[in-house]
């Protein structure tokens, strides 16, 4: 018995610091050699100040990798993981750069736009992940209402992270508090777990410095990422109550992003 909770820990720690190493080396890649240069990844921040979305692109590797890889998980479960993680950053970074110039915000925003025919980089990202996360609850789970609410917890999660990306340090911190405890929990929920907790800290003081921002595509994938640790550590009550959670607080969007920022 102590042997077995000895490998879990270790395995755990394995997890997190090979989510951080991963994300680290890859944040540092992306700072030499950014793709399609330099200004592409630049924004300005809350404050006016330029900093860089290096941040989104490395957390979003890092967090893959280590969730794929991870030892001791089933290959449903990694597939699930690598379907999730990498379609969720994938489509927050298409939206970091195609619809930089998109005012719009929001749900019923790119809904609004989708009825009048234009199908906005959000619209994109809503559904894509929606799919994504449909697909990997689908992988996870056997049942068609698990499969659903899997599904619903693993893209309302990416969207909470999203929501509290509004100031430095906001959502990286907040993947930290929200993933640690999962780090304590049988089976694939505490591997999973560790992959986002490693790749926010990796990349969390030069998010506080406002040197970088993870932007869409690290807060979505990180997000996706807990969002797979909660679908793996709980039955269908535990992911009903979960799902209530998330839908409310995207229903609450503005007031949960205010008050993130208030922070």
């Amino acid at each position: 018995m102590v042997a077995v909770a000895g490998s879990r820990v270790l395995g755990r720690i394995s997890a997190l610091l090979g989510a951080a190493g991963a994300t680290r080396a890859t944040y540092t890649a992306l700072r030499k050699r950014p793709p399609g240069g330099a200004v592409l990844w630049e924004r300005k921040n809350y404050a006016g100040r330029i900093v860089h979305l290096h941040a989104g692109l490395a957390t979003a590797t890092g967090t893959a990798l280590t969730a794929a890889t991870a030892p001791g998980l089933p290959a449903r479960t990694r597939t699930a993981a690598a379907l999730a993680v990498l379609a969720a950053g994938g489509c927050g970074a298409y939206d970091d750069v195609a619809g930089a110039d998109d005012p719009r915000r929001g749900f019923r925003a790119h809904l609004s736009a989708l009825r009048d025919g234009e199908v906005t980089t959000g619209a994109v990202k809503l559904f894509g992940i929606g799919a994504a996360g449909l697909a990997a609850g689908a992988l996870l789970k056997e049942r068609p209402a698990d499969k659903l609410l899997a599904g619903v917890v693993i893209a309302g999660s990416a969207h909470l992270v999203n929501l509290l990306d509004v100031r430095p340090g906001r959502a990286a911190g907040a993947v930290l508090a929200l993933g640690a405890p999962g780090l304590l929990r049988r089976g694939p929920a505490g591997p999973l777990s560790a992959a986002p907790v490693g790749a926010a800290a990796a990349v969390l003081g030069d998010d506080l410095g406002e040197r970088t921002m993870i932007g869409d595509a690290g807060a979505h994938a990180l997000g996706a990422a807990l969002g797979l640790a909660i679908v793996t550590g709980n039955g269908r009550r535990g992911l009903a109550a979960h799902a209530a959670g998330l839908i409310a607080a995207a229903a609450a969007g503005d007031r949960v992003s205010r008050a993130a920022a208030a922070i």
